[in-house]
């Protein structure tokens, strides 16, 4: 089956998609959540625009930033797994729970702040394709705020639906479906908000707008692997370096320790050649007191006489 060049999962689509259809957003949103609809009152989508100038930029990231009955809810896809995921997202929470203070308030103003991503690799294990995390204490488990909530999605996990009853697991069976069977699959069941969103992805790829914007992020998205591809090459380059100077310094140790070891040697080898020279000297002396003695033994016999 051949592979979608552009799913639920496109960060342009999925952008242009959920803004331009809000009760469709409203819809993915209360079932992430796991609230009902009709509890949603204050719904507004506070970062409709995407501009093509910020989509040149490297490192753009385009999410869709709500308020929901007061509280800010940030909700994103992320395709890669750059291995430090969990970092961002509570990054990303702790600047929209701050910027969300106005000069001269106080703390206890400041909104319950949500982020939720739907991500297409697995990042924990265990079973579960949904995680939530707050903040709790470590052995009662009590909490300490409801200001901070996360929420994971973790696709590869998620089983593809067949099935009408699970409408959450239908939401996430679009942004795992990969190619036009999968989608027709989808279709098949007959559910309206499915078919709802599968006409307007189609409607929204077909358009000038969108491949411009996938243009320019495709672009964006070469700058910022070549940019990460560079700093990686520079770290790199970086750290050969020092090792190289380590090199150099372990080698200019080592000579100086194998030049203090020959020079011990060479000592050595003076010292037991002064020592031979001692026992040669010595050996001389022993024959000469020999000789000497064997003269005189002569010498006597010859007296008796």
């Amino acid at each position: 089956m051949a592979k979608l060049d552009y799913t639920f999962k496109t960060d342009t689509l999925f952008k242009i998609l959920f803004v331009k259809y809000p009760d469709l957003l409203k819809r993915l949103v209360a079932e992430l959540l796991n609230i009902q609809i009709v509890s949603i009152g204050e719904f507004i989508i506070t970062n409709t625009e995407i501009p093509p100038e910020a989509l040149k930029e490297k490192f753009c990231r385009l999410d869709i930033h709500m308020t929901i009955n007061g509280q800010h809810v940030d909700l994103e896809v992320q395709v890669a797994d750059d291995h430090d995921y969990p970092e961002r997202t509570l990054f990303y929470w702790a600047r929209d729970y701050s910027s969300a203070l106005g000069t001269g308030q106080q703390y206890i103003k400041l909104p319950r702040t949500v982020i939720i991503s739907i991500i297409n690799f697995e990042l924990f294990d265990c079973e579960d394709f949904h995680s939530q995390f707050e903040t709790l204490e470590v052995t009662r488990h009590t909490r300490l705020t409801d200001r901070m909530c996360l929420h994971y999605f973790e696709l590869p996990k998620v089983p593809f639906s067949d099935s009408v009853d699970n409408e959450l697991r239908l939401w996430l069976s679009l942004f795992k479906a990969d190619t036009e069977e999968d989608l027709k699959c989808l279709e098949r069941l007959e559910v309206p908000f499915v078919e709802q969103a599968i006409t307007a992805y189609r409607s929204i790829i077909a358009t000038d707008e969108f491949k411009e914007l996938e243009r320019l992020r495709e672009l964006a998205q070469h700058n910022e692997a070549s940019a990460l591809a560079n700093a990686r090459q520079e770290e790199r380059q970086k750290w050969q370096a020092i090792m190289a100077v380590e090199k150099t310094a372990n080698q200019a140790a080592l000579a100086e320790k194998d030049a203090t070891i020959e020079a011990k040697e060479i000592a050595i080898a003076d010292k037991d050649a002064a020592l031979a020279d001692k026992d040669t000297v010595l050996a001389a002396k022993d024959a000469e007191i020999a000789e000497l003695k064997s003269l005189l033994g002569k010498n006597v016999k010859s007296s008796e006489f």
